[in-house]
């Protein structure tokens, strides 16, 4: 996500670099190759022009102190300006106290259906929330079947109507049908087209004047670029929607959909797609997105996802058993199932400050622990309860029952070995020591 755009945007910080003031000159030098950056990521020329212009009067305003080179500080300028362009803050759902109604909009293949299922999930599972999914979407081949499916793995209730081809009947019969089932978030997936056109228009507006939702969410592919703001105005201008869902942000995207799109249509951003898995969806924050595009990471983000999967419980077991060196193979499993949990391992490698550049052009497999849960699952249950046990002859066995070497077997026996250090040193337990491991303190999984 805005690899490209981040490494553009160091080379263009590098004409600073060394520099003992600020000047127009170098300052010009530098907002050119910023304005490159941005229109190369398809950031609208008008959009980057401006966002330039805002960041040079800012930067030609400021005193540079003897502690702060004019490369950081422009750094600083730089992430607020960014974070300023997508939105600043962050923006809640509209989640009333009673039935909350949010109606789903956007082009087919926009991740519409997708999106609503990881929502139904995010509410059910964060806010607490009862949620419906509903087919609306009578047109596509297998769009009801689709939803059902994700319904199904996401374990939601979901209200289709297969016998009706009108789309409003349908979402006014789900609203009744949440009702009396005492669920209290509707979400009305509906049709898409593979362009805009008047009749499908008509058809949202119309369900929208009819459900009267409490949130409109229109969601568009970032993949598409300029494409995506474009059809975000057209929308707008006819459903005056209440925030925007960027999905696919995992794939080979420029970015200039995030950044441009809150000030096309002057809606926030609320959502973004990061993977295809069904917890692949993330709040959208400005502020953290700037720190990423500029290198800086997310260590916020990154505890929040380390607070969803810790288990408070499954720590205090954990800390009992450091402190009796009963620590075993089978808690390292436990250890690695949560981070797993975190999402996608580039992804939370990105959120490392300084990490994620080092290891921008590494492939980091989303299955990166494969290797040593192989490792582990060869072993019997005495030695993974009892480490010390594992001499040579084990150590072989194990290497070809996991189809690995013997080398590699010693690699995550030291690497459990320094964590168990680490963990006894810290006594925190849980998800904590692994984020720690994975910063550099008991080795990266193999890649």
């Amino acid at each position: 996500m805005f690899e490209n755009l981040s490494e553009k945007l160091e080379k263009a910080f590098k004409v600073l670099k060394g520099q003992g003031t600020i000047s127009e000159i170098n300052v010009a030098q530098t907002m050119k190759e910023i304005r490159r950056a941005l229109l190369s990521a398809d950031v609208d020329f008008n959009t980057a022009k401006s966002f330039t212009a805002n960041v040079k009067e800012k930067a030609l305003g400021q005193k540079v102190l003897t502690a702060i080179d004019p490369g950081q500080l422009l750094t600083k300028i730089m992430k607020d300006e960014l974070a300023s362009l997508m939105g600043s803050e962050h923006s809640e759902l509209n989640l009333s106290g009673g039935l909350t109604v949010i109606l789903i909009a956007g082009l087919q293949g926009s991740g519409k259906t997708t999106f609503s299922a990881k929502l139904a999930l995010h509410l059910k599972s964060k806010k607490n929330k009862r949620p419906l999914l509903v087919a609306c979407d009578v047109y596509r081949p297998a769009a009801i079947d689709q939803l059902g499916v994700l319904a199904e793995q996401v374990a939601v209730d979901i209200y289709q109507d297969r016998e009706s081809q009108d789309p409003v009947e349908i979402a006014k019969n789900a609203i009744k049908h949440a009702k009396a089932r005492g669920q209290n978030v509707v979400i009305i997936d509906t049709a898409g087209r593979l362009a805009v056109d008047e009749q499908m228009m008509k058809e949202i507006a119309n369900i929208k004047n009819e459900t009267n939702p409490n949130e409109i969410l229109f969601v568009v592919d970032a993949m598409t670029g300029q494409d995506a703001v474009n059809t975000a105005k057209t929308f707008n201008d006819k459903l005056d929607f209440d925030g925007v869902v960027l999905t696919k942000l995992d794939g080979d995207t420029r970015g200039g959909a995030a950044l441009t799109i809150r000030s096309v249509v002057s809606k926030p951003i609320k959502f973004i797609g990061t993977s295809e898995k069904m917890d692949g969806l993330d709040v959208f924050h400005p502020d953290r997105m700037a720190s990423r595009i500029l290198g800086m990471g997310d260590v916020i983000s990154l505890v929040e996802r380390a607070q969803q999967q810790f288990d408070e419980e499954e720590a205090r077991k954990v800390q009992k058993k450091i402190a009796k060196n009963q620590f075993g193979f089978d808690d390292f499993l436990k250890q690695i199932q949560q981070v797993k949990k975190m999402g996608n391992m580039k992804d939370l490698v990105g959120m490392i400050p300084g990490v994620g550049k080092a290891m921008k052009d590494v492939d980091i497999d989303d299955d990166a622990f494969k290797g040593i849960e192989s490792i582990i699952y060869s072993m019997t249950e005495h030695e993974r309860k009892n480490p010390n046990v594992l001499n040579g002859s084990r150590k072989q066995r194990i290497a070809e029952g996991s189809g690995t070497s013997v080398v590699e077997v010693n690699q995550l026996i030291k690497q459990f070995n320094q964590m168990g250090k680490m963990m006894k040193m810290m006594q925190g337990g849980g998800g904590k020591q692994m984020m720690q491991m994975m910063q550099g303190k008991g080795g990266m999984p193999r890649v």
